[in-house]
């Protein structure tokens, strides 16, 4: 029987570290500035946000589908600006609280390329010349 990389993580608990982590080294890193700057001073609705999210697309319930429907993230996103600087700072938040959450398989490896990959999907503002994306 293939376990999904939800129950693989340790479930809920597991994915509420995740993103209690995400969002704390959002706040603290000055890497992160410009994600941290197109948020509300509040993450604690981005934070539940997130954790309904990740929980289903890691395979848990459908927490954030039952509740609002498809996810349609670049279009739920579009109230903000996000180019590298904003995907950069998300991104080393990510990497460093999935370091610290998730122990190394090779299916950690495969979630978080395709974590990195729709983090440069949601880009909506110009790239410049030798910047990703």
């Amino acid at each position: 029987m293939n376990q999904t990389p939800y129950d693989a993580f340790g479930g809920e608990a597991t994915v509420r570290a995740l993103v209690a982590r995400f969002y704390a080294l959002m706040d603290r890193l000055p890497e992160a500035k410009a994600c941290r700057d197109v948020h509300p001073p509040s993450l604690a609705r981005a934070e539940e946000k997130l954790f309904e999210y990740l929980t289903g697309w890691l395979g848990g319930p459908p927490l954030y589908t039952d509740k609002y429907g498809h996810p349609r993230l670049r279009m739920r996103h579009f109230v903000a600006p996000i180019g590298a600087a904003e995907i950069e700072g998300w991104l080393l938040c990510f990497r460093r609280a999935w370091a610290e959450t998730i122990p190394p398989s090779a299916m950690a490896d495969t979630i978080l390329e395709k974590v990195e990959a729709l983090g440069w999907h949601m880009a909506n503002q110009p790239q410049h010349a030798g910047e990703q994306g």
